[in-house]
């Protein structure tokens, strides 16, 4: 060697040594056993487009929700920790008027990316999954403005402009060719810093697997969207069909991004809630939960569903004892893993006892929220302005209030308008091209979709007077399409029954107060039949035996009289588990959105009156005594609202200081 090179080589052994002792890289060799690494694995979940922290239907600012200011929490964590990786587990693409706006009225071509994908690559995510709501607009639609080029029936072979991240599902297939629509999984390349055994940092290659899954019932929930293209999987089945595959990428961690919450019951191929048993798959290293809209961990909550289910540790986040994490819903909170890692036997393992999930919130403690991060506003000014502007426009205008705060105890002033215009587009149709269907009754379910379960502002309210697109979209959330079942007297009965779960079931003799509704069971499930029908319901008895004297046109109903009932694609594609609702007794699957028919009933109506639109109630409680008071929340200081409704024996008990009320009802009024 000559004295130039043996110079240089010890210099280079010098440089090399100063960079080891100051903590810099030494190259990409193995960390020893006992290397240490942490990674703050982030989560949002459920954003469904709320993208900036306002409410299009009542045309104002809303800081509790939002990705912009969810923004905030990502930035905040991200200064945190040295090693982050930020994901999304669902339900993004849908759920707001701009949402529909892009969907419906103005969609993107294909060279421009959607706002919600603008909005989060703006903050840089590395990974996602589909949820269930992503199919509401078809197939066609999602592989655009995701950038998937499927190979499934209808959907073009094309790739537009999607997300900069990898979008991964594991358990829809198309029919085509048997294989997942989008990537069952990907394998992300990144750098960490980790700590060797010696105390010395370091950054050294990791790779980390994800793998993506959703609700199997996406098949009937938008079946007129999915039928004959794709088929689903259950959630285990697809997750031992390739998480093999995966793990042979020579991964050194495996991300598992489900749409799903936790449910400890057997398990089953149709399971909604999986998690719980994904979790005791081998090979799966972190959780990250969406669908349920709520937070997991919850410590401190007792009535958390997470509280007492077994396997589950609701303080610290783990499940099975695998680091879990469910960032609640609507850009509300960021759900946040900090891993811990230890090198074992040449490889990276999850040290449990190290590591804990927790969801941040942009409520603070005192109350005020977080500051959105200006980006993201920027990003779809133009977007939001062209949404504003769209809802605004004029469609009619009522006489009476159209509010969801007394829906569930017999205010039908939010649900009526919907019922005739369901009614009418159906009657019309009957007449025109189904006359085999003459003569049958045709009867309307709509349940309130806005009911409470976001908070006090989470509740349809459009004032008498103008009527705008955006009072529709308030009365119609989602973007179902109508459709109408034939069904019989004893299905019907069984429909009401089934609506009635909504309520708990009430102890006269009780002396203490009472909670009349069940929160476990969804306020959109709580469906109001109109259309001449009259029934009452016995929150005394239990579920299955509330429903009495049903009658139609006065007279009761036969268990074997024919109805025509009109609903929407997800209820009578078995949505929400109603008896003798399964896609068999279709008679209408309608191209049109229950939304759409909606609006252009209050044109055609153009003036309504409440004795005409909102004062049909076609239920009411059975009378009884109770010895204590029966209550439940709404928000406060509406109690005048029930009265103007018609609505007896409603009182205001005491203002909850957070924008709701507990409320009294007499149920021998």
């Amino acid at each position: 060697m000559s004295p130039d090179r043996a110079l240089c080589g010890l210099l280079l052994s010098l440089l090399l040594g100063a960079c080891t002792a100051t903590g810099g890289t030494r190259g990409d060799a193995p960390p020893a056993d006992g290397a240490r690494g942490r990674i703050a694995i982030l989560e949002t979940t459920d954003l469904h487009a709320n993208i900036l922290g306002y409410d299009y239907y009542k045309l104002a600012e809303d800081p509790s929700i939002g990705l912009d200011r969810t923004a905030t929490l990502v930035r905040e964590a991200r200064a945190e920790f040295r090693n982050t990786l930020l994901f999304d587990a669902g339900d993004t693409i849908q759920g707001t008027a701009l949402a529909d706006y892009q969907a419906r009225v103005a969609p993107p071509s294909c060279d421009e990316q959607l706002a919600i994908y603008r909005a989060m690559d703006t903050i840089g995510y590395d990974g996602g999954t589909v949820g269930n709501h992503e199919f509401n607009y078809g197939l066609p639609f999602l592989a655009q403005v995701s950038g998937q080029s499927m190979n499934a029936e209808g959907v073009a072979a094309r790739r537009c402009k999607g997300p900069s991240f990898p979008l991964v599902l594991t358990n829809v297939e198309s029919l085509r060719d048997g294989e997942p629509i989008y990537p069952p999984y990907a394998v992300l390349d990144r750098r960490i810093a980790i700590e060797d055994r010696d105390g010395r940092t370091r950054d050294v290659p990791v790779r980390v697997g994800i793998i993506g899954f959703t609700p199997p019932q996406v098949m009937m929930w938008d079946r007129s969207n999915l039928e004959g293209r794709v088929r689903s999987l259950g959630v285990v089945e697809a997750a031992r069909k390739w998480l093999p595959k995966l793990q042979a990428e020579r991964v050194d961690l495996v991300v598992a991004i489900s749409h799903g919450g936790l449910d400890a019951s057997p398990y089953s191929d149709a399971m909604e809630n999986a998690n719980w048993h994904l979790a005791r798959e081998p090979g799966i290293d972190v959780l990250l939960l969406g669908h349920s809209h709520a937070a997991f961990p919850d410590p401190g909550n007792e009535k958390s569903r997470y509280a007492a289910m077994p396997g589950v540790d609701n303080a610290r986040g783990l499940v099975h004892g695998k680091p879990a994490v469910m960032g609640d819903f609507w850009g509300k909170s960021l759900g946040v893993v900090d891993l811990a890692l230890v090198r074992r036997d040449g490889l990276w393992q999850v040290d449990a006892d190290a590591s804990h999930s927790e969801v941040r919130d942009t409520r603070k403690p005192d109350g005020s929220h977080v500051a959105p991060d200006p980006r993201i506003a920027e990003r779809i000014l133009p977007v939001h302005a062209a949404t504003i502007a769209y809802v605004s426009q004029p469609i009619g205008d009522s006489d009476f209030a159209m509010t969801s705060y007394f829906t569930e105890v017999g205010d039908v002033t939010a649900l009526q308008p919907v019922n005739m215009a369901q009614r009418a587009y159906v009657e019309a149709t009957i007449a025109h091209e189904l006359p085999q269907h003459a003569g049958i009754p045709v009867l309307s379910a709509a349940a309130p979709f806005k009911t409470g379960f976001g908070g006090a502002a989470d509740y349809t309210d459009i004032a008498a007077g103008p009527l705008a697109i955006r009072g529709a979209a308030d009365l119609y959330l989602y973007p179902n399409t109508l459709a109408a079942v034939k069904i019989d007297g004893a299905t019907l009965h069984g429909w009401l029954e089934r609506s009635a779960t909504r309520f708990n079931r009430i102890d006269p003799a009780l002396a203490r107060p009472q909670e009349l509704l069940n929160r476990k069971f969804p306020g959109y499930n709580f469906d109001v039949i109109q259309g001449g029908i009259r029934y009452t319901i016995d929150v005394t008895r239990p579920v299955g035996e509330r429903i009495g004297d049903l009658r139609w046109d006065g007279k009761r109903v036969d268990p074997a009289q024919p109805f025509i009932v009109v609903t929407n694609n997800y209820r009578a594609s078995g949505g929400g588990h109603f008896p003798g609702l399964d896609g068999s007794n279709l008679v209408l699957s309608a191209p049109d959105a229950n939304r759409d028919v909606l609006i252009e009933w209050v044109r055609a109506s153009r003036h309504l009156q409440r004795a005409t639109h909102g004062s049909d109630r076609s239920w009411r409680f059975a009378r009884v005594r109770t010895a204590g008071p029966v209550t439940f929340t709404s928000a406060a200081g509406k109690a005048e609202v029930a009265r103007a409704a018609g609505i007896e024996g409603v009182s205001q008990l005491r203002d909850n200081g957070d924008g709701t009320a507990t409320y009294a009802i007499d149920l021998s009024r």
